[in-house]
């Protein structure tokens, strides 16, 4: 489950219309979602509450293996809709497999204008949270700097990392750091820049979507697209399948990104991986990775369920199956640690998603063949009712929002098994390095 802090970030993503999945460092996550789960150790408690739109609080307490906990404050500059827990989706809760929507170009913030003068600001988040009784201190301001670039700031503080016994971070991980970030995203073109001052290391992160980007294109003028409003939303309650067919195989979508990070402090990189071998601990660190994902166009809901029919003999919609099963495949290869990485996930029926991942190092010759399931129950099926109106057309032939006809997901059961116990660290490399303080 996302810890509340997270959520309110992706709320704040949301609301803002910056697209976090746009990013190098997300490159793996449908994957990750299911072959790299968190299994919860011990007895946790938290309670978090929004006195208003703007202002959040969360409080956490540990009570296994040992007792701590946490107080943590959320501020944003935008109005931001949380749910609570007795009406929040669950699939918002929870890492899952998902396809990727289309590129877009991110849309900036509306102007205000107030006797001739411009009123509006940028929009901001500040969190913050101290856990008890070690003192540790996590910060984090994200502002968006204009439509395409946003900035970050992450900061932790922590007096008492050197103590081996500490439950909340491990061993290597360093008392105190900031890390400064910038995001640019045009949709077809996603970088961040980031700065860490602990061991003054330097990263650049890129990730390329080719193929057409939603928003691209804004130069018509506004009879080209009064006329052209019709045609865009017929084709988005068209199938896939049924824009432009395509004789066998998938039909997707392919982004390649690389990220590569420089310290010129005299640091070792075993630090930030458990599986480094002796001769990749360097003075000068430099850092190396590329990828490429291939994910399938999300496949809309039968026509049937969308377009709404004004015949009063209209049948039932007919559940069709998708053209073909939501897939997303990655593959990861990082030179200075020889490792190659290679995923594929799909989703083979509403409810259950499979993913299957290959790791190998070219210096050791050590592989590890993992396979995951994800699967989401139901409450029970959900009938609409079919009352007439006053033209004798039946509810279900006028309402054009989607039915859930299987019910309210009411859980989730997640499931790994692999050729090893040890955790692989193949995967992009801020992810492993400076984590991020939600």
């Amino acid at each position: 489950m996302h810890p509340f802090a997270s959520y309110v970030l992706r709320s704040y993503y949301r609301a803002t219309g910056w697209n976090e999945d746009n990013m190098y460092a997300n490159l793996t996550r449908s994957s990750n979602a299911i072959l790299d789960f968190n299994v919860p150790q011990g007895l946790h408690f938290s309670i978090s509450k929004s006195p208003n739109s703007l202002f959040k609080t969360t409080y956490s307490m540990n009570a296994l293996p040992s007792l701590n906990g946490s107080v943590g404050y959320i501020f944003t500059s935008c109005p931001l809709d949380v749910k609570g827990s007795g009406n929040v989706r669950f699939k918002d809760m929870t890492d899952h497999f998902k396809v990727y929507d289309q590129p877009r170009r991110p849309e900036g913030k509306e102007e205000e204008w107030l006797a001739g003068e411009r009123v509006d600001t940028r929009d901001y988040l500040l969190y913050g949270r101290v856990y008890i009784p070690t003192g540790r201190l996590d910060a984090l301001y994200s502002t968006r700097l204009s439509p395409t670039f946003q900035a970050m700031v992450a900061a932790i503080s922590d007096p008492r990392s050197s103590l081996s016994a500490e439950p909340i971070r491990g061993a290597n991980a360093p008392s105190s750091n900031i890390m400064f970030s910038l995001q640019h995203d045009t949709g077809k073109w996603c970088t961040e820049y980031t700065w860490s001052a602990e061991d003054g290391m330097w990263g650049v992160r890129c990730l390329h979507n080719f193929g057409k980007v939603e928003g691209s294109n804004d130069t018509a003028d506004d009879g080209e697209k009064s006329t052209s409003a019709s045609a865009r939303i017929d084709s988005k309650l068209k199938r896939i399948d049924e824009e432009d067919a395509m004789e066998g195989g998938l039909k997707g979508r392919v982004s390649a990104g690389a990220e590569f990070y420089f310290s010129a402090k005299e640091k070792s990189a075993g630090g930030m991986f458990q599986k480094v071998p002796v001769f990749a601990r360097i003075n000068i660190f430099r850092a190396v990775s590329t990828g490429i994902r291939f994910t399938t166009l999300p496949d809309a809901t039968p026509p049937s369920l969308q377009t709404p029919s004004l015949s009063p003999t209209s049948t039932p919609p007919v559940h069709l199956p998708p053209s073909q099963p939501p897939t997303t495949i990655t593959a990861l290869f990082n030179p200075m640690l020889g490792h190659i990485s290679g995923a594929y996930s799909a989703r083979v029926s509403r409810d259950l998603s499979l993913s299957s991942r290959f790791d190998f190092n070219v210096y050791s010759y050590e592989s590890e063949w993992s396979i995951g399931t994800e699967w989401w129950t139901r409450r029970g099926k959900s009938m609409l009712a079919s009352s007439p109106t006053a033209e004798g057309v039946s509810a279900l032939d006028t309402v054009p929002a989607q039915p859930d006809l299987l019910g309210e997901v009411q859980a989730v059961v997640k499931a790994r098994a692999s050729t090893t116990t040890v955790e692989s660290p193949l995967y992009p490399f801020t992810n492993c390095s400076v984590k991020h303080p939600i």
